[in-house]
């Protein structure tokens, strides 16, 4: 169990720094037509995107490691649809909404990151030690 408890510690904090890495990529994005109407806008909507893949596998490799209890405690994120997220672009690439990419990262990704956080601070659990 020790060697699963430093994994996901290291989990976390890929995801914590790929969060991070997608507000910074994300700061010059005033709308989603940036997105769709400029090639920088399209490039860093591509890099967010395989950022949200890495995410979700991450959140997968999680899930598996700690037989799905870690996240199940934090029930505020909808872990589902973010791991959903990253099944979208991996095997649908060319259905990418970058509405819902743009919605995630204006509306939701501070809340991802706190949350991300506060798994980070409490991990691992006292009894695992």
């Amino acid at each position: 169990m020790r060697n699963n408890t430093l994994l996901v510690k290291e989990i976390l904090s890929q995801i914590d720094t790929a969060i991070e890495t997608i507000k910074y990529r994300f700061e010059p994005v005033t709308s989603v037509d940036y997105f769709l109407d400029t090639p920088e806008g399209q490039e860093k909507l591509d890099s967010i995107c395989m950022l949200f893949i890495a995410i979700g596998e991450g959140l997968k490799k999680i899930d598996s490691l700690t037989n799905r209890e870690l996240l199940a405690k934090h029930d505020t994120i909808d872990w589902r649809s973010i791991k959903g997220l990253r099944d979208i672009h991996s095997h649908h690439y060319f259905d990418v909404n970058a509405e819902a990419i743009y919605g995630v990262c204006s509306e939701n990704i501070d809340e991802l990151h706190e949350a991300v956080k506060k798994i980070l601070r409490e991990w691992p659990p006292q009894a695992n030690l």
